[in-house]
């Protein structure tokens, strides 16, 4: 014996064959009628269930004749943002069309405002950056009117290498670039699932170049998610900087100039002060040092807590003078 069809059943069937009503009351079965509602006009009325599914509206009969009157959009042809072309295929009415775009994809039920603004997007047009497309897949750039944490990661990484306005806050990202397969938001988005952890109390980072240093291409082989407190250990400030090399800077006594090496601590939160030198490299021989053995000892720290690859990656890096 054939199960009974449940009003949840029924609300989907409808959405599919009469999108343009809506059901309020409970189905029961096919030949008890139920309240149904026209979300055109917002009239309510009472109906057996086969009708609204064979397509029937509102009965109301200026409704009737405004739909009669409806002027028939089918086959309209325009351009989107984005120079992809769309034909609408289904006119139901202004807030109610479907349109397909020349490779077959399809978007329905958005309306004709969206569609004569070029408001409709294919899910592969280069919407971010003139790089960046959203793909078709299971994420989203927002749930529930919240920008998802991949979609933030993502756009942000395209910021950094694509965005004029951002690469003349941060220089330092001129020349970096993204690999082909993270422009598709989708790609990116599972490969950030599959690698994403937590550290207690850390935001956590996209970075590109501790397990390859000096790299300057976002790539699955050399991105490492990393709590923002490591990712900070690896910023080199150029801008602050000056002439001296890093680590360094120049102080004037009465013999004459000096040279002091510093370096920030994470684990006390406060920068340390290790001396004053004749020369600038011997203040960042001493820089090295300490830098070198803070990342070590930052490593163990958060040995528990993060990649081995990271943890590696750290306990190998090398200061050098060019940084």
């Amino acid at each position: 014996m054939a199960s009974k069809k449940t009003t949840e059943e029924f609300k989907k069937e409808l959405a599919i064959k009469n999108p343009s009503i809506e059901v309020l009351g409970e189905y029961k079965n096919a030949s008890i009628k139920i309240l149904a509602m026209d979300k055109r006009c917002g009239h309510k009325w009472e109906v057996v269930p086969p009708s609204l599914l064979r397509g029937y509206g509102c009965p109301n009969k200026e409704c009737i004749k405004t739909r009669q009157n409806r002027p028939n959009r089918e086959k309209e042809e325009n351009f989107n943002s984005w120079g992809s072309r769309m034909v609408i295929i289904n006119y139901r009415g202004c807030d109610d069309l479907d349109v397909e775009f020349d490779n077959g994809y399809i978007i329905k039920h958005r309306n004709y405002r969206d569609f004569k603004k070029g408001y409709i997007e294919h899910p592969y047009d280069k919407t971010v950056y003139g790089i960046g497309y959203l793909g078709d897949g299971k994420y989203k750039a927002k749930v529930n009117d919240i920008i998802s944490v991949q979609y933030y990661t993502w756009h942000g990484m395209l910021s950094r290498c694509y965005n004029e306005k951002t690469l003349k806050k941060q220089p330092t990202y001129k020349g970096c670039s993204v690999a082909e397969e993270w422009y598709n938001f989708q790609v990116f988005s599972k490969w950030y699932d599959e690698h994403y952890y937590e550290v207690d109390g850390q935001t956590m980072a996209l970075d590109k170049d501790i397990k390859n240093k000096g790299n300057k291409v976002y790539s699955p082989n050399n991105c490492i998610i990393v709590p923002q407190c490591i990712n900070t250990l690896f910023v080199k400030n150029d801008a602050n900087r000056g002439k001296f090399p890093i680590g360094v800077s120049e102080k004037e006594d009465k013999y004459g100039f000096i040279y002091r090496a510093r370096c920030n601590n994470i684990l006390i939160n406060r920068c340390v002060h290790l001396g004053y030198y004749t020369t600038p490299e011997k203040a960042y021989e001493q820089y090295k040092y300490y830098k070198e053995q803070h990342i070590k000892e930052v490593a163990d720290y958060y040995q528990d807590q993060i990649p081995k690859e990271l943890y590696d990656a750290m306990y190998g890096y090398e200061v050098e003078i060019t940084d």
